[in-house]
Parts: structure tokens; C-alpha cells; sequence
């Protein structure tokens, strides 16, 4: 018969007043010599506990069950271990939905008013955070696949300029777990770990590239989608894409934050996970489609937007981590541990401060170009007679990462009864005068103006 210690403890419900995801249920094989040690430290802790004798013959004498608030999984097993019980032995934690017992509350009560644990926000055991984080990072093969099919169904999205299919690429990219592992791995030693996480991360950004840039290829060379390179560009969810500015830093150290943190505290995901595969899957299915087009500058801006990306998201999941207060379970490699974080965190900063860089320049390039266009529309309208207006404006530019207008094609439209407006030669004038300064070696010295009239029926007012 199972020995039961505690009122108010029945080791076949296991609830608690109210339904919570901070309740644990923790199994121990005790091994031979330690039941007296061990139901030692769960008496001095006041935990209630279901202790069954272990018949099967091995090195275990006993079975020891007992519900633990998730804030006191990891101090409760840090004892545990000192008196013997070591990682060969099996110890099993699960969640439980609730736990009714007056004595459980009161254990609940003490740790969450401790003041440190707190702080950490009731955060899981390190042992369970590795387990989940190994869980996330998937097998290679699956991983791949999903990868690959992410990246083709995001590619089809931007050039059907449907936001509807692109977000639906994100639900299925596996991205979450590859840049969970390496920082769980890094702040607690788990070399392993770490590096499963940085091969799975490589190895995904690789097939995603690889994916979109052979799908786009087909779809270019079967003529699926008949467009030029500008026109390819010129589609809202692809131009969006390829100059991006400071403001994309943002999601992606939102996403690292919120993946780190829904990892700590045990809750789903999910939801996570597409928040970091929003930041990464579009673009790096743009890096596809600027490979097939063969424009070097489209390859270039979303790259370095996958970049800042991931490696935004693996600084913040790092220093996230390492502030809820997770360590090495061995208290002579924590400074090693810190050692490596730290270098880790210094080199994602510096190449993250370098690249940001260019996010900064693709910002004021952007400023650059809004402001031309218009201010070469007002201009435009001031050279031309009342009853003509300007229909469109459209600029072509060069240049990495500022953008210097190359060529622009005007639109007029006049009305159909009168001649087209003489204005040609001074639209020409003020749009060069209006153009910003050239930048880098591939830049005119003066912007080809094209002007087009259109006849354009008024209604009567």
C-alpha cells in the first residue's frame, strides 16, 4: 500500500482550487539508501507527498508522487540532487490542471511571495525549460519540409499581393524552436543544445532562400507570371520588403522577447511562433524572388532584413533568459555559462549595430525618395495650365542602400477637345532641379524625364 503524508492530499486528484498553469506534478524513482534523505527534504519544505514501494528489482526502492507549485519545482529538485538524487535516476514533472488541498495553497503562497521568485514571474523549472526547448527544436527532415513549403507558399503570396496567403505562410514556418534552443543552450551550458539550435537556424534560412528562389525561377521561366523585374518589385507586399527601414527592428525584438518569455513561463507558443515567422518568412522569400529576377539589390535589402531579424530575435530570447534568472545546474560552470553569454550577446550586438546601420540608411533613403516624388509633383502641377493635372508619377531609382532617382515617366492628363500643354521642356527643368544630389558610382548626373498625355473626359460638376 502507498504511504500518504498530509491531510487534505489524495494521490488520485490532483487540483487545485482554481485552474492554473502553474501547478506541477513531480514523480522521483528514489534509489537504495535514499528514502529517509529524500522524504527528509519534502518534510523540511512541508510538501505533501504519495511515497509507493518500487518492486520491480532495479536500484529504486520507492516511488515518490507530489504536487508543486512551478516556482518551487526547481529549488525543491536542486535539494533533492545534493542528497543523491542524480540526473541516472528517473524523475518525471508534469502539468496539472488544478490541485484542491488548504496545505497546497499554503505552499503556493510561500514561493509566490518570495520575493526573487517574483521577480523571475513563476517561472518553470530549468530542467523542464531544456526539455521543452529540445521539444521545439525539431527533426531535421520534418523541420526542412515545413520549412520548404513555408517559404514556396510565401512566395506565391507576395506575387499574388495577397496578405492573407503570406500570413498563412507564417502558421506553418518552424521557426520558434531553432532560435529558443541556442539561447536556452547558451545561459544553461547545454553546448548541445546550443548548437542544434544555431545548425537548425542556418540550415532553415539555406532551404528557405533555396525554396522561393527555385519556385520563383519556374514561375519566371514558365511565364506563370508575366512580369518584368520592376514589375515583380513594384507589388505592394514584395516592395515593402526590399528598402526596410528602423521600424522592422521592432518586431523582430518584440518576437524574440515574446518567444522568450511564453518558453519561461510555460505557456503556449504558438501564437509566438508566428510572430517571429512574420519577421522572417516574407523576407526571406523576397531574397528568392530578387535571385530569380537576378536583381542584386532586392537580394540585398531583404537579406540583410532576414539578418537583423534573427539575430535580434536570438540577443533578446538571450538576455531575456539570463534575467529570469536561469543558470547551469552546476554551480562552478555558471561562470562559464555567463562567459559565453556574454560574448554571445557582445558579438549579436556588435553585428546587429552594424547592420542595423543599413536599416538607418534604407530609412533616410526612403525619406529621400517620399520627398522627391513630392516635391517633383508640385512642381510638375505649377508648370501646367488649370484644366491639365498629373495622373502619375512614376520614378525608377538606383543605387544601395540610397536610392538616386534614375528616370521618371509623368503622366498628364488634359482635356481631349484642347492640344496637349507645351509644358514639356519645363517639367523636365523643375524635376531635375527638385531631384536630390546623386549618390555612388552608378548615378546620372541628371534625371531622364518622360512626359505622357492622356485625354481625360471631366464630368460636369
Amino acid at each position: 500500500m502507498p504511504a500518504v503524508r498530509g491531510p487534505g492530499f489524495d494521490p488520485r486528484i490532483l487540483v487545485r482550487r482554481a485552474i492554473s498553469p502553474h501547478v506541477r506534478l513531480v514523480q522521483v524513482m528514489v534509489p537504495t539508501g535514499k528514502r529517509q534523505a529524500v522524504l527528509g527534504v519534502l518534510d523540511e519544505e512541508d510538501v505533501d507527498y504519495a511515497l509507493s514501494d518500487e518492486t520491480s528489482g532495479r536500484d529504486y526502492t520507492a516511488v515518490v508522487t507530489f504536487p508543486l507549485p512551478t516556482a518551487a519545482v526547481e529549488p525543491i529538485l536542486d535539494r533533492l540532487r545534493e542528497v543523491g538524487i542524480e540526473r541516472n535516476a528517473y524523475t518525471v514533472v508534469i502539468q496539472a490542471e488544478t490541485v484542491v488541498s488548504d496545505r497546497f495553497e499554503a505552499l503556493a503562497e510561500r514561493y509566490e511571495s518570495d520575493e526573487e521568485e517574483s521577480a523571475n514571474g513563476a517561472r518553470i523549472a530549468r530542467e523542464e525549460l531544456v526539455a521543452r526547448a529540445g521539444e521545439m527544436a525539431p527533426r531535421v527532415r520534418p523541420y526542412v519540409l515545413m520549412t520548404a513549403v513555408s517559404a514556396i507558399v510565401a512566395t506565391a503570396g507576395l506575387l499574388l499581393d495577397s496578405p492573407a496567403v503570406v500570413v498563412g505562410s507564417m502558421v506553418i514556418a518552424p521557426l520558434i524552436g531553432p532560435a529558443m534552443a541556442a539561447s536556452v543552450g547558451t545561459v544553461v551550458d547545454d553546448p548541445e543544445l546550443a548548437l542544434r539550435g544555431i545548425k537548425l537556424q542556418a540550415l532553415g534560412g539555406v532551404v528557405a532562400v533555396g525554396a522561393a528562389a527555385a519556385f520563383a525561377l519556374v514561375i519566371r521561366t514558365t511565364n506563370v507570371v508575366p512580369l518584368s523585374a520592376d514589375e515583380v518589385f513594384a507589388i505592394g507586399e514584395v516592395r515593402e520588403r526590399l528598402a526596410p527601414d528602423v521600424l522592422s527592428l521592432v518586431i523582430a525584438l518584440g518576437a524574440g522577447a515574446a518567444g522568450a518569455v511564453s518558453l519561461a513561463s510555460g505557456v503556449s507558443s504558438a501564437l509566438v511562433g508566428v510572430m517571429i515567422a512574420a519577421a522572417l518568412v516574407p523576407p526571406t522569400a523576397v531574397v528568392g524572388i530578387g535571385i530569380a529576377w537576378g536583381e542584386p539589390g532586392a537580394v540585398v535589402g531583404s537579406g540583410v532584413l532576414v539578418l537583423v531579424n534573427i539575430l535580434a530575435i536570438n540577443l533578446v530570447a538571450l538576455v531575456v533568459l539570463w534575467r529570469y534568472g536561469y543558470r547551469p545546474r552546476l554551480w562552478f560552470r555558471e561562470d562559464e555559462a555567463r562567459e559565453t553569454t556574454i560574448k554571445r550577446v557582445v558579438t549579436l550586438a556588435v553585428v546587429l549595430v552594424l547592420l542595423t546601420s543599413l536599416l538607418g540608411a534604407f530609412t533616410y533613403s526612403s525619406y529621400r525618395t517620399a520627398g522627391f516624388e513630392e516635391d517633383a509633383t508640385a512642381a510638375i502641377d505649377a508648370e501646367l495650365p488649370p484644366e491639365a493635372t498629373v495622373l502619375d508619377l512614376e520614378v525608377t531609382y538606383e543605387g544601395f542602400p540610397l536610392q538616386t532617382p534614375r528616370s521618371v515617366v509623368v503622366t498628364v492628363g488634359y482635356p481631349p477637345s484642347s492640344s496637349p500643354p507645351a509644358a514639356g521642356d519645363a517639367i523636365r527643368r523643375q524635376v531635375q532641379a527638385v531631384a536630390p544630389d546623386p549618390i555612388g558610382p552608378f548615378s546620372h548626373d541628371a534625371v531622364r524625364v518622360e512626359i505622357r498625355y492622356v485625354g481625360v473626359d471631366r464630368e460636369p460638376a
